[in-house]
């Protein structure tokens, strides 16, 4: 078996509350990280090994409208990462699934997926070396196997009990940490042996899906072939990022931007040093991309740590970022402090502004001044088309898209819903 043999499925469902609001118009592989959409990490991370067919099992209408509209037939993406033969993406047909095993299911028998298959999920960031994971489970004669990764809190997790050999003998998905048989756990990879689409489409399965309404991977499936002594195997990975809330989101931006992962990029990158890259679009970003290498070598604009800096971008003087990303688009004021923080696309910051752990979504406007400066800190997350009036301070506080918080506010820990929200704290 080779990775050009495999067929990668890619589930996508559920409301990804835990990273609201990104995701509240979003889907969440769709919401930018690192300057990008985050499901290009895992499609490029097996593209790159020689994998070239992908299925998004998307269940609901935004997560089908968003990932069709943006990768298509994969054309696109090939092109933009230099893939050749290029890759080929289908998606879910207009058929609801009751789970990411059911999602599995009803694509391989739609595509008629003959060969083994290797699942991952779209929010997830890894490093693996696929050809190794083959042979492991060619090795083992596994009819599953599973990337394992050791996490000193498991609550969150499938996890998996593995004997001398790496056979998993028991699965609990998300335990107590007092039921937990190990601390490693399941990281959303699986390499599937063509003979697990008949045992999804089995008697024994139907009827778990029957009773439970539900067939998913980590609570249904992967117990079910465990328990049935079937050859499930264990196979670790040390690079592994779950990026389903802020706060994980941005120590995974932070790691990777200081080399935990190879930064592959679409487009060119101006090196300023081995950690602080701009990216460059054509000639006629080459003016606004000058402005910004003039102001960090003569000192104006001062980058502590690592930086991603997007194309388009606009930085005022005496402006300090510290291990973050600015996406594309961006206008920056003078005299603003960015630390650790994610800022999407079209995003502007006024003069004077600190934003600390934090979050700015799309095309926000952070207004700002000298005599009234706005703080965002402590994990909060601004949706898309958010304004925040100067002179507000927000902690650990999560605004819904589309909002105008008024000037002078100050929120601790708060999730602002709605203009009723904003009016009655206002008040």
């Amino acid at each position: 078996m080779k990775a050009e043999d495999l067929t990668c499925f890619i589930p996508v469902g559920g409301m990804a509350k835990r990273l609201r609001p990104l995701t509240y118009d979003v889907s969440k592989p769709c919401v930018r990280f690192m300057n990008r959409a985050l499901i290009e990490f895992p499609i490029l991370a097996l593209a790159s090994q020689g994998v070239r067919n992908f299925i998004l099992g998307e269940q609901g209408y935004t997560n089908y409208t968003d990932l069709f509209d943006q990768f298509g037939d994969g054309t696109g993406f090939s092109a933009k990462y230099g893939i050749n033969p290029r890759i080929h993406i289908m998606h879910q047909p207009n058929v609801d699934d009751l789970g990411s095993a059911d999602s599995y299911r009803i694509n391989v028998e739609y595509y008629d997926v003959e060969g083994p298959v290797i699942v991952v999920q779209g929010d997830n960031i890894f490093d693996i070396n696929l050809e190794d994971m083959i042979r492991w489970h060619e090795k083992k004669g596994a009819l599953m196997t599973i990337a394992l990764f050791r996490v000193k809190n498991v609550e969150e997790y499938g996890v998996a009990a593995v004997d001398g050999d790496m056979r998993i003998k028991k699965f609990v998905e998300k335990p107590t940490p007092e039921q937990a048989p190990s601390n490693l756990i399941n990281a959303g990879i699986y390499l599937l042996a063509p003979e697990v689409r008949k045992l999804v489409g089995c008697d024994e399965v139907k009827k778990i899906l029957d009773e439970r309404k539900r067939l998913d991977f980590g609570y249904d499936l992967i117990p079910y072939l465990v328990d049935k002594g079937f050859p499930v195997y264990g196979y670790e990975i040390s690079v592994w990022y779950d990026v389903g809330n802020p706060k994980e989101y941005l120590r995974a931006m932070v790691e990777i931007l200081n080399g935990a992962i190879d930064i592959k990029m679409p487009e060119r990158l101006v090196q300023l040093n081995s950690k602080v890259w701009v990216q460059e679009y054509g000639d006629e970003s080459n003016k606004i991309r000058d402005d910004v290498l003039r102001k960090y070598r003569d000192g104006k604009i001062i980058v502590e740590g690592a930086a991603l800096i997007g194309k388009h971008v606009k930085i005022g003087e005496r402006t300090v970022i510290q291990d973050s990303c600015i996406d594309n688009y961006c206008i920056i004021g003078d005299n603003v402090r960015i630390e650790r923080s994610a800022i999407m696309d079209a995003v502007k910051i006024g003069d004077n502004a600190c934003i600390v752990d934090s979050i700015i979504g799309r095309k926000s406007i952070i207004d700002s001044s000298r005599n009234n400066p706005t703080y965002i800190g402590e994990y909060s997350v601004i949706g898309n088309a958010v304004r925040i009036r100067e002179g507000c301070k927000l902690i650990g506080t999560r605004v819904n898209p589309y909002l105008t918080i008024p000037p002078g506010m100050k929120y601790v820990n708060k999730y602002i819903e709605d203009y009723k929200d904003v009016v009655q704290m206002a008040e």
